[in-house]
């Protein structure tokens, strides 16, 4: 057993679970979760993390590891108007419509058929506003903040993937050193709660659909595109269905939903992992086991992040999104024949807009397409 199998698995799950967790938390608090909820939904999370890694690796003998949708938890964080319940109930949505899309074929080649541009534009425009936040963080307090950018622009020429672990370990240490910490609670337990849905319509058309879309468009995709990258025939309708399984279950616990991982994948499919491509999925073992022990230990982080001055938690959430605006701004504005409607699609979703108390994400999709038709329908003339 080569030692490579164990680090790629355990460092690719503590980026995925640190780089992003205080974006769960800060998705929580927004929507009015307890923090026993909180806490019951990273642990969910964490628990899916490891069951459909494990099973998928497993089953396919293919490198195939899973993770929670970064973009998801930022459309959750900067929506208005959400409870926990009506958050459940879309969060129910998206895995049904993830797991129909599993089981009809000519449903999963018409999401394959939506502009990439255009949803490439509505998460760049969800992700906007976490990023811009990092610098009015900055103003407000830049003792604590400013050394943080820094700190991650060194880093990340050292190490990508581990730059937002590096920023989110020495913030806490600086946080403490200041004096900015708030009281942690004696005894921090993890425990699961059930979250009963409401199936509001507002946030079903708001919420769950943005939140399929873009969890199919820049998670699920890119996902499938790095296993095929490394030379793997990923199964993509088997993937799909496991973790829309995963998502449905652990919805009521008040998790995210569950999706096969684009960024973090790369860490354990390379030969860094294994010079044998066919035994590179002896890491998903590794990788379940790392989340199993990072579930026992969930409740004690939640509630650390929880003590933390917001100014922290916002830049902590808004360095872990640069990249991923990066990439979505890049396929935006990629294909010059789309590039005003997918403009168009940023600036209404960035706007945070919310008309009939339907979030800006699917305004800003919606603007997109039909701005997309009206301009191919006079190309066609």
């Amino acid at each position: 057993m080569r030692s490579s199998l164990v680090t790629s698995a355990v460092v690719a799950s503590l980026v995925g679970f640190g780089g992003t967790l205080p974006l769960i938390v800060a998705a929580s608090q927004a929507v009015g979760a307890t923090p026993g909820q909180t806490v019951s939904g990273v642990i969910g999370l964490c628990l899916s993390m490891a069951l459909t890694s494990a099973y998928l690796g497993w089953r396919h003998r293919m490198p195939i590891i899973t993770a929670w949708t970064t973009p998801g938890a930022a459309l959750i964080a900067g929506a208005h108007g959400l409870t926990a319940e009506t958050t459940v109930g879309a969060f129910l949505l998206a895995g049904v419509l993830i797991l129909v899309t599993a089981a009809v074929k000519p449903l999963g080649a018409l999401v394959q058929r939506l502009p990439v541009s255009i949803a490439a534009a509505m998460l760049a425009g969800v992700l906007f506003r976490f990023c811009t936040a990092v610098f009015t963080a900055g103003q407000a307090d830049p003792l604590l903040v400013l050394p943080l950018v820094l700190i991650f622009l060194v880093a990340r020429r050292i190490s990508p993937f581990g730059s937002v672990l590096a920023v989110l370990v020495i913030g806490i240490a600086l946080a403490f050193f200041l004096g900015r910490v708030g009281p942690l609670p004696a005894g921090t337990w993890p425990t699961l709660e059930l979250i009963a849905p409401r199936f509001d319509l507002h946030a079903l058309i708001g919420i769950g659909l943005p939140l399929y879309v873009v969890t199919m468009a820049s998670q699920n995709l890119p996902g499938l595109a790095v296993l095929q990258a490394a030379g793997y025939k990923p199964p993509a309708q088997s993937i799909l269905a496991a973790t829309a399984v995963a998502s449905l279950i652990t919805a009521p616990l008040g998790s995210l939903t569950s999706n096969l991982a684009a960024i973090t994948a790369s860490i354990c499919t390379g030969p860094d992992t294994h010079p044998d491509p066919a035994k590179r999925w002896l890491a998903t073992p590794f990788y379940a086991a790392s989340y199993l022990v990072l579930a026992a230990g969930g409740a004690f982080v939640v509630a650390l992040i929880a003590a933390l001055p917001p100014g922290l938690v916002a830049t902590f959430a808004g360095l872990a999104l640069l990249a991923p605006l990066v990439n979505a701004l890049s396929t935006a504005m990629g294909d010059t024949a789309k590039r005003f409607p997918a403009v168009l699609t940023l600036a209404v979703t960035a706007s945070g807009v919310s008309l009939l108390d339907i979030g800006s994400a699917f305004w800003g999709l919606t603007a997109g397409l039909i701005a997309l038709g009206i301009e191919r329908a006079g190309a066609r003339r």
